[in-house]
């Protein structure tokens, strides 16, 4: 029997770890193309090398075809070189080119907004058509032509449309199709019309049906049209973006335009590094079979955020950007209520400093029930996944999520709103058949938030019960196995 066809994948993202990570963009970008080397498809990666990518460290060398290229952002020259590193994971080594501009990249060690106003830098649209443009370059170049350009969000949403005109003649682009993932459709690179010129796209495109959207450029817009696949990172939220006008942030009918081609997969979780047989950044390792030692991680986490340490009393812990569409406006006037039950509450996050203040006064008026660290440490990520009893994201809106999916393989248990990946992957637990692995709120009202900690508090209690809905968590595979396995049927799809 004639094996699978084996795929040549170009893979365009703006964040990858280890490098460099703002979200979970970055982890997708880094686990799903080493699955699909794994699973014998040839693939590359083309990032931006920023200022805080050490290039000694990750041995990034010039490729001597790729060395000071040049291309054409509005009037302006612009030079540039691709240099070449690995990805070095498990099994898999899967080479990346990194775009490489000061002027644009190698001075900023911020991706994409000023750390110190938080806004986002003014040439976000020259920088991320610099990305765009290098795509086909480094394909001229290297003579290696893919058979699919996998693209993610808004910062390379415009290589469709470049290949579809600009790059149209050329025999090398024809045949490659191109599927773009949305992570966050909110996020869609929306810059003034006079930055359309910049793209030097023709001008038959500089209107409400070519690039444009309500008289602004809008580059997401611009790959929703021009892609020929569109996917989503969870099912449910493929469906909402087509349903729901808050969720499609103003999309919902370019994105109904495309029904056809859109198509939901839910993200998996890295299990060599979020596992709690193995992490190597909790207090205690534990397995099913070692339930137990979770309890030592529960204590560690109490210790490091200041509360007294309880094993009968149930350990909240909440991990997230600190903004509307997570939940916090709901969860800011539940607060005083969940304060009223008994409970401890651990928080991690940065975001609005309307959120970061109110927390940081919460602190002070509950010293021994709530904690927070305002700022993101890795190390504290995973102890809070490791030590906590449960986790809580009550999202607006989630395009997948990871949290809970780490929350369930470390036995701790999620309450999560019924939206995006959070519906695709958390089962409200059915007290009179025992079925289900954590606790689901529909509504986005503060009474059935509460409602729902409240249940799980109260399952809590019943130690055989909630030990038994721990262990079915533990059993979960999220394994980017899966996924990568229905990526490349969807790419078989495309090809077709």
């Amino acid at each position: 029997m004639a094996s699978a066809k084996k795929y040549k994948i170009l893979f365009v993202t703006s964040e990858v770890v280890p490098f460099v990570k703002t979200g979970g963009l970055a982890d997708v970008s880094s686990a799903l193309p080493q699955k699909l080397q794994e699973l014998g498809h040839q693939v590359r990666i083309v990032v931006p090398k920023y200022g805080s990518i050490d290039e000694r460290k990750y041995k990034i060398h010039e490729v001597v075809r790729l060395k000071d290229l040049t291309t054409t952002i509005g009037k302006k020259e612009v030079v540039y070189s691709l240099r070449s590193s690995f990805l070095i994971g498990s099994k898999a080594r899967v080479q990346i080119y990194f775009l490489d501009n000061k002027e644009y990249f190698g001075k900023r060690h911020s991706l994409y907004s000023d750390p110190l106003t938080r806004k986002q830098y003014k040439d976000n649209d020259e920088r991320f058509i610099l990305l765009s443009k290098s795509v086909f370059e480094l394909i001229d170049k290297l003579g290696w032509v893919p058979d699919i350009i996998h693209l993610n969000d808004w910062q390379t949403a415009l290589i469709p449309a470049f290949q579809k005109t600009i790059f149209k003649d050329n025999e090398n682009f024809k045949n490659i199709k191109t599927l773009l993932t949305i992570h966050n459709i909110a996020a869609q690179g929306i810059f003034p019309k006079s930055s359309f010129s910049k793209t030097t796209l023709p001008d038959n495109l500089n209107n409400e049906k070519g690039a444009l959207f309500n008289g602004k450029l809008n580059f997401l817009k611009t790959g929703l049209k021009f892609a020929d696949t569109i996917s989503t990172v969870s099912e449910t939220y493929s469906k909402e973006i087509c349903k729901i006008p808050e969720i499609s942030a103003g999309l919902k009918d370019e994105i109904n335009c495309r029904k056809k081609n859109l198509f939901g997969i839910v993200n998996g979780i890295d299990t060599l590094v979020w596992n709690p047989e193995k992490d190597k950044k909790i207090a205690k390792n534990f397995t099913i079979a070692t339930l137990k030692d979770k309890l030592t991680n529960k204590e560690e986490l109490a210790d490091k955020f200041g509360i007294d340490f309880n094993p009968e009393i149930p350990l909240i812990g909440m991990i997230s950007h600190l903004e509307d569409n997570k939940g916090f406006d709901l969860f800011k006037k539940a607060f005083k209520e969940i304060m009223a039950l008994d409970i401890h509450l651990v928080l991690l996050g940065t975001g609005e400093i309307k959120y970061q203040k109110f927390f940081e006064n919460a602190e002070m008026k509950y010293p021994n029930k709530f904690a927070c660290f305002i700022g993101f440490d890795d190390d504290i990520a995973h102890l809070i996944e490791a030590g906590a009893d449960m986790f809580l994201m009550p999202s607006k809106f989630e395009p997948c999520g990871l949290n809970q999916m780490y929350s369930l393989v470390y036995g701790t248990i999620p309450i999560v709103r019924k939206t995006g990946g959070l519906a695709d992957t958390v089962v409200n637990y059915n007290s009179r058949t025992a079925t289900g692995n954590g606790f689901v709120f529909t509504n986005y009202e503060t009474k059935d938030l509460v409602v729902v900690i409240k249940k799980a508090i109260s399952l809590f209690k019943d130690k055989k019960a909630w030990q038994k809905l721990m262990k079915t968590g533990m059993k979960s595979n999220f394994s980017w196995l899966d996924s990568a396995k229905n990526y490349v049927g969807l790419y078989k799809n495309i090809l077709k």
